[in-house]
């Protein structure tokens, strides 16, 4: 697959971007791209940055630890998979944001390990909005406990919420999901909680990121409207 083949990709999904934003009356900036690198080879990533993208977003933290010294040192990592406690420590000089905290052990893991490394590290919480039992997650009505347990721990800040819709054919469906995680994101605001800002969305993926700007997102995570399909190792 050549540089183009990645240029072209992004070039369309920039568009189907600006048209969205269009059509909520959003400013084009207040939505970052994100793209998902999971599994793909360095040089496809390379492409990337080569066609003006700095965000990149990995599932894994070995992929993050491996491709870190093998691309530009100005790329912005963010961790947005399903993160384990003993792999906290290896994001610290790595990750600009943990998208995917979604229990208290993991937030005081964070904390510690931010405040051993002397910086402060935004975090999302991941909320289930689907109640689907195969995704990670706290469920909406836990959510606001959640943040009022860990917003005063010491290290890190906590930007905003994060979802993952269910997979579907049909992007609409998921519009829902994403009205209600922006009706908890505006909720939980409206409570002014200490270290707490509540001005993070991040949803919205290959599928359905166009209906996830509509209603509000500022993170969209795309990888295979990117890469193309997922490379998964034999």
């Amino acid at each position: 697959m050549s540089q183009t083949f990645v240029a072209k990709n992004l070039q369309q999904v920039r568009e189907k971007v600006d048209k969205a934003c269009k059509r909520a009356g959003r400013d084009r900036n207040s939505v970052l791209l994100i793209c998902v690198t999971k599994t793909k080879p360095v040089s496809m990533l390379q492409d990337a940055y080569d066609a003006g993208e700095r965000a990149f977003g990995e599932n894994r933290v070995q992929e993050i630890v491996d491709k870190v010294p093998q691309l530009p040192d100005d790329i912005h990592w963010h961790m947005i998979g399903h993160l384990q406690k003993n792999k906290v420590k290896f994001l610290m000089d790595r990750a600009v944001m943990i998208h995917s905290v979604d229990n208290e052990a993991l937030a005081k893991t964070i904390s510690k390990e931010a405040v051993k490394a002397g910086r402060v590290m935004p975090v999302l919480i991941e909320v289930n909005v689907a109640g689907e039992e195969t995704k990670f997650g706290v469920s909406p009505e836990e959510t606001e406990a959640l943040i009022r347990a860990i917003a005063p721990l010491p290290g890190i800040s906590i930007r905003g919420l994060m979802t993952i819709a269910p997979y579907t054919e049909d992007a609409e469906s998921n519009r829902p999901y994403f009205k209600r995680l922006r009706e908890l994101s505006v909720d939980i605001k409206n409570k002014s909680i200490d270290n707490v800002t509540m001005d993070e969305l991040s949803m919205g993926m290959t599928g359905d990121y166009e209906v996830a700007i509509e209603e509000g997102a500022t993170m969209i995570r795309v990888g295979t409207g990117i890469f193309g399909e997922r490379q998964y190792p034999v």
